[in-house]
């Protein structure tokens, strides 16, 4: 099943809601995190159900104070939302140690969600490694069993373990690939700026590649792209999925 979506399909869903779950943390900002996921699934016409993996007291300047959330609760979460809601995607942001990766993996296999897009925050604005080495590790074993990954340059130069630039973009994504059995969107916003952006996604699953050039727009305000496009894309991968089964309808 390839990861577009034709027109009539749009069409068809046309009385339907597809439920995205996003797992991710919450941005009390609302620019990134839970807060963007939920708007960007609503926007693109999804309904959007929640769990929190952390607690971030943030705003337009910064972080002040991460509280992660406990394991056991966030399970708890998943299991409350799965035994109820049927979902067509869902879309995973951050994870931020081992034992989370590993319950909500555990979790997901247990009730069989495949259609998963998964955005891996790894690094920092300042660069700055957010994982140690097992959660690392742990995040690598996971994406296997995902759908699509949406890394930054300098998170999939973390995934491969050497430096990525235009030239070897391709490449590198189709390297990114194989290495981890799932399709990958490579962003370029971290390259240096010229004037047309360009992302990579290679499709796993009919091993085509396919370069995504746009103008540039120069910007400071990047905060929360990558949980906006993320999670748009679970919105639209979602329908093609539940095709014909009605999800949520609307009054």
């Amino acid at each position: 099943m390839g990861l577009g979506l034709r027109s009539r399909e749009v069409e068809d869903m046309s009385d339907k809601y597809c439920a995205i779950l996003t797992i991710a943390g919450s941005d009390s900002g609302g620019g990134a995190g839970i807060q963007a996921d939920i708007k960007s699934i609503s926007a693109n016409g999804g309904y959007g159900a929640s769990v929190i993996t952390a607690s971030t007291a943030q705003n337009t300047q910064g972080v002040t104070d991460i509280h992660p959330i406990p394991v056991p609760h966030i399970i708890a979460q998943m299991k409350a939302v799965f035994d109820d809601i049927e979902f067509s995607a869902v879309k995973i942001g951050m994870l931020h140690s081992s034992e989370v990766i590993k319950a909500v993996s555990q979790t997901l296999e247990q009730y069989k969600i495949e259609d998963i897009v998964f955005d891996p925050v790894m690094i920092a604005t300042s660069g700055d490694k957010l994982l140690n080495d097992d959660a690392v590790q742990s995040l690598k074993e996971f994406l296997p069993k995902v759908r699509l990954i949406t890394p930054n340059i300098p998170e999939a130069e973390l995934l491969i373990g050497h430096s990525i630039d235009k030239e070897n973009m391709q490449d590198t994504t189709r390297e990114l690939a194989q290495l981890y059995k799932t399709s990958v969107l490579l962003k370029g916003g971290h390259l240096a700026f010229s004037d047309t952006m360009t992302d990579v996604l290679y499709n796993y699953e009919t091993q085509l590649i396919t370069v995504i050039q746009n103008a540039s727009i120069k910007t400071k305000n990047t905060h929360g792209t990558g949980c906006s496009l993320s999670s748009s894309i679970a919105t639209f991968i979602g329908p093609k999925i539940l095709l014909g089964r009605v999800v949520h309808k609307r009054m």
